[in-house]
């Protein structure tokens, strides 16, 4: 599995955004600098984000934008979902129901199962606050 630059990108931006609040919207240009990310790829990023109800964004002067909810509330499994689209590594286990023809026979199912088990395990229970309370202990003197 590989993650694309919208997901990783998504990420970096929702942690910006938790590390950067101070109560006011933060605009897309401050965190396009500091992330040292494109502007015009942010922009689409950010709209994703905004239709999933992660971010909020005002207009005008001091507008910007600012997450929704605290930053314990999403998972690194979330943010991925919602720009990768599944992170099951075969498309038979991509849903709840398995209609492989092969799924009773197949000798390898049960490892694609424990890697999705596996990866799932590590992005759903990572928040973007565990990422800026990580970097934040990277830190320290």
């Amino acid at each position: 599995m590989k993650i694309s630059t919208k997901g990783r990108y998504a990420l970096r931006l929702l942690v910006d955004l938790a590390q950067n609040d101070n109560g006011e919207n933060i605009s897309l240009k401050e965190i396009a600098k500091r992330q040292s990310l494109s502007l015009k790829y942010l922009e689409q990023i950010v709209t994703v984000l905004a239709k999933a109800g992660y971010v909020v964004s005002s207009r005008g002067a001091n507008g910007g934008y600012r997450l929704t909810h605290k930053p314990e509330y999403y998972t690194v499994g979330m943010v991925l979902r919602l720009t990768e689209g599944s992170l099951a590594p075969v498309s038979c286990i991509d849903s709840d129901a398995n209609t492989c023809e092969r799924r009773e026979s197949c000798s390898t199912l049960f490892v694609w199962e424990e890697l999705y088990k596996a990866v799932c395990g590590v992005v759903d229970n990572i928040t973007v606050a565990d990422i800026v309370n990580r970097g934040a202990d990277n830190y320290i003197i």
